[in-house]
């Protein structure tokens, strides 16, 4: 018997290592579809100070948030810019990553 590749036993256990609900994923609804995602506040809380300290005006802030999601659930990672619903909000796309299977999509929203 052939033994797979590491790359491929990775991203093989992608989906039930990572976005297993009893360890990180939570559901969440993207784009009208009930997906099991993980939701990193602490990265998306580092970028949003980096990123947005010029765009400071009164009575708006902005809201990031970063999500990680399989790209086989996802399908092909959005284009910047695009706007993504996730749990019925309106967001637009800031970035979006594959890394190596799973994609990184930054997301914000001005808040007044």
């Amino acid at each position: 018997m052939a033994v797979k590749p590491f790359k491929q036993m990775a991203f093989d256990d992608i989906s039930s290592l990572f976005f297993n609900p009893d360890e990180f994923a939570e559901e969440h609804n993207v784009d009208g579809k009930k997906m099991l995602i993980i939701v990193d506040s602490m990265e998306a809380e580092r970028r949003t100070r980096k990123q947005f300290e010029k765009l400071r005006i009164d009575g708006v802030s902005v809201n990031v948030i970063l999500i990680y999601v399989p790209r086989k659930v996802f399908g092909q990672a959005p284009a910047q810019g695009r706007r993504l619903m996730l749990d019925g909000r309106p967001y637009v796309v800031e970035d979006a990553i594959d890394e190596g299977g799973v994609l990184s999509i930054e997301l914000r929203a001005f808040i007044s």
